[in-house]
């Protein structure tokens, strides 16, 4: 998207930087616009209920569209010069998380002070400060000397903390207050990957001559970093951080080194590490079972998703009505299954249009990787894009029965504080890569000797 017209150099900075950005700005008040209808047609058919108006009913909308407002102007304050689409569609796709939040009664609307209310306002200023701190090429520093290898063991050490002190809870082992921190590894795990292999990007794409062998003399630290934080997060049970952690690892290093090997061989370890841990884990085992034939056991292990297909399907085309289907049928509706609620309330419609605002989201952070020139910057955003776009996948596919269940959640629209801060962090990351390396100084020549 093009400037309506061309900036004139000569006007303040701001007035130029306020011309360059409204692209985003039309973005955000569409967004706005659409939520506040969204929230218009939530709030009416309460009221034709009998509910009757609270002062602090439009509350959450003004709250969200309060912080586009901030985020914009600040934006433009500083002469940011990322993406204006990515932070576009993710302002519609955060809108509307917590527009079905406050549909399914996550937060207590009546009561200002109820956290769950600033989730997302606070989100929102978290990316930005990400965004405009790491600008300008400063996402560099975040792998310069040791930086690289503190990642790594950060990592580590926040898994195995979480499993001496956490506390189980369905089978998972989660923080204080049933948060869960190893969501940070979403950020922190990445960092480290594309550090390192941009550091041996050549060493780790040199597979030999005659029968390719993997260049295990320089891949040695990377697997055994990945076997112990894999084996701590199963230990956790946290299956669908493995998943996602992994398809980001191979992803990374398909284009960090540009070896199809390393996606044929991590498939066929995955294959194989599957079937064991099917073998080992029998919550793994039950959710095989459930995805396969979930009529074996429709009020205990498949309850969940046949309730879940049973609200899509009730949803047909055009669904039944914002607030007028029954999310309370379905466990865990506004974590896990929130995508189930949305085919049942906007039907197949509102479905597919909430996965192309997605899509929209992933291009853009893919757009940015490939028109990245620094190899860390490039393979940062390239590996942060493929989590989102992995643990979308596995929410879609489980909610629809295309995979087995994973308990991961859906970005920026599922409850969940920790997943929600990560999201936005990563966002705010893929922003500042998207912001570019400082320009260079140009060397002052020497003055000429004076001709005789």
């Amino acid at each position: 998207m093009k400037p309506r017209q061309r900036p004139d150099m000569n006007t303040h900075p701001f007035v130029q930087a306020w011309s360059r950005r409204w692209p985003e700005r039309r973005l955000l008040w569409l967004s706005v616009l659409g939520i506040g209808i969204g929230f218009g047609m939530m709030l009416g058919s309460g009221y034709a209920e009998g509910r009757a108006f609270a002062l602090t009913d439009p509350l959450p909308w003004t709250l969200y569209a309060g912080t586009l407002v901030v985020l914009h102007l600040t934006l433009v304050s500083v002469h940011f010069q990322g993406d204006q689409i990515l932070i576009g569609a993710l302002a519609f796709l955060a809108g509307f998380g917590l527009l079905a939040q406050v549909r399914l009664g996550t937060f207590d609307v009546a009561n200002p002070l109820d956290p769950g209310l600033y989730l997302v306002p606070a989100g929102i200023v978290l990316m930005l400060l990400v965004a405009i701190g790491l600008s300008h090429g400063r996402y560099a520093r975040l792998t310069e000397g040791h930086w690289l290898w503190v990642w790594a063991a950060g990592s580590l050490v926040l898994v195995a903390v979480v499993l001496l002190f956490g506390q189980r809870y369905r089978g998972a082992v989660y923080g204080v207050g049933l948060v869960t921190p190893t969501e940070l590894l979403k950020v922190t795990v990445v960092v480290f990957l594309a550090g390192f292999i941009d550091r041996h990007a050549k060493r780790l794409a040199n597979w030999g001559k005659g029968f390719p062998l993997p260049p295990m003399r320089h891949l040695w630290p990377l697997l055994l970093f990945c076997l112990g934080l894999s084996a701590l997060l199963l230990t956790q049970r946290d299956l669908g951080m493995v998943v996602i952690l992994s398809v980001a690892l191979l992803v990374m290093l398909f284009f960090g080194t540009g070896r199809t090997a390393y996606l044929v061989l991590g498939g066929v370890l995955a294959a194989l590490a599957g079937a064991l841990l099917l073998t080992v884990f029998s919550h793994g085992q039950r959710r095989l079972a459930a995805w396969l034939d979930p009529f074996q056991d429709p009020t205990g292990n498949s309850w969940q998703i046949l309730q879940g297909l049973s609200g899509m399907y009730s949803g047909g085309l055009w669904g039944e009505g914002f607030g007028a289907g029954n999310p309370e049928y379905t466990p865990i509706a506004q974590s896990d299954f929130i995508y189930a609620v949305i085919g049942e309330e906007l039907g197949f419609v509102g479905a597919v249009l909430l996965v192309l605002v997605f899509l929209v989201l992933f291009g853009r952070g893919l757009t940015i990787a490939d028109q990245t020139r620094q190899g860390f910057g490039r393979l940062l955003c390239l590996g942060l894009t493929t989590e989102l776009a992995t643990q979308t996948l596995l929410n879609l596919g489980g909610v629809t029965k295309s995979i087995p269940l994973t308990g991961v959640t859906l970005p920026f629209i599922s409850h969940g504080g920790s997943s929600l801060m990560t999201s936005f962090v990563m966002l705010g990351l893929i922003l500042a890569v998207s912001d570019g390396m400082p320009a260079r100084r140009r060397t002052p020549k020497p003055p000429r000797p004076p001709s005789d």
